[in-house]
């Protein structure tokens, strides 16, 4: 019996040890960012790296006082904030009407808005940033607000489907019997029981909006550029800022840092939303 003990505690010593060297590979990148970010310029590019050094917070000091970081911060916010809401406003009733209501051709319009995800983002990159300069789009916030609605658009109506077939139309047919037309019982009903897969969408789109680099870099350019992309000019043909380069990396995760931890719990319950069944 002992024994058997025994191989227990040592199995669960083992899954613990593996869990861990894991969770440290996994946070290897983000401790090494951070650290570099209060390193001078000299400790920054040492070979071997040093872990004992004198910190400083001159690279932050030096991001802050760039306009074009600040500017670049606001830019990432406006974007990221309006696509996503417009994303929720259409995509919402969009999954809604795909998963409730039957009309002709309704899987193979299902089928289409699925297969403007599935394009590499470079195949679409081209004929975007066209139609974007016949319109005179280019360089401009709206050019890129734009592409991220085309691109989150299609993740945010499939997963939401997902999330209001597990809900039963039996509800809805109760409020509808109680005088409840079938909008109200969408607001009143149906949205709110999708609370935890909506926040867990929204958290999906925004981090996409938040890091897209390769749309940004072609379609933004002057006063509409993003963080993403101002922060990628501190590597230079001759020489890579390490300090500010890990600085700008720090303070361009804190806002979805933030986010996502105000809304955890209703991340995790909407991941787990369905995955179990009576």
């Amino acid at each position: 019996m002992r024994s058997w003990k025994g191989i227990e505690i040592l199995k669960n010593r083992i899954a613990f040890i593996i869990v861990l060297g894991i969770v440290i590979i996994m946070l290897f990148p983000i401790i090494w960012m951070v650290t570099t970010s209060f390193k001078n310029s000299v400790d920054s590019m040492s070979i071997p790296p040093k872990w004992f050094f004198q910190p400083t917070a001159e690279n932050y000091e030096s991001i802050l006082k760039n306009q074009d970081f600040i500017n670049a911060f606001k830019n990432s916010l406006l974007v990221a904030g309006i696509s996503l809401a417009i994303v929720l406003i259409i995509g919402l009733p969009g999954a809604y009407a795909l998963e409730r209501f039957n009309f002709k051709r309704k899987k193979d319009l299902a089928f289409w808005i699925l297969s403007t995800r599935m394009a590499p983002p470079i195949g679409v990159l081209l004929p975007f940033y066209l139609m974007f300069r016949r319109f005179n789009l280019t360089d401009t916030r709206i050019s890129l607000i734009l592409m991220h609605i085309t691109i989150n658009l299609a993740l945010t109506i499939w997963v939401m489907r997902g999330f209001f077939r597990e809900i039963p139309y039996e509800l809805e047919e109760s409020a509808q019997i109680d005088g409840c037309s079938t909008l109200g019982s969408f607001f009143k009903i149906i949205l709110p029981l999708s609370i935890n897969g909506i926040i867990s969408t929204a958290i999906l789109g925004f981090i996409f909006s938040w890091n897209d680099f390769i749309f940004a870099s072609v379609l933004a350019g002057g006063n509409s550029r993003t963080l993403p992309v101002v922060v990628a000019r501190f590597i230079g043909y001759y020489e890579i800022k390490w300090g500010e380069l890990s600085a700008g990396g720090v303070v361009a995760i804190i806002p979805a840092i933030i986010f996502i931890g105000f809304v955890q719990k209703y991340l995790v319950r909407g991941l787990t939303f369905g995955a179990l069944k009576e």
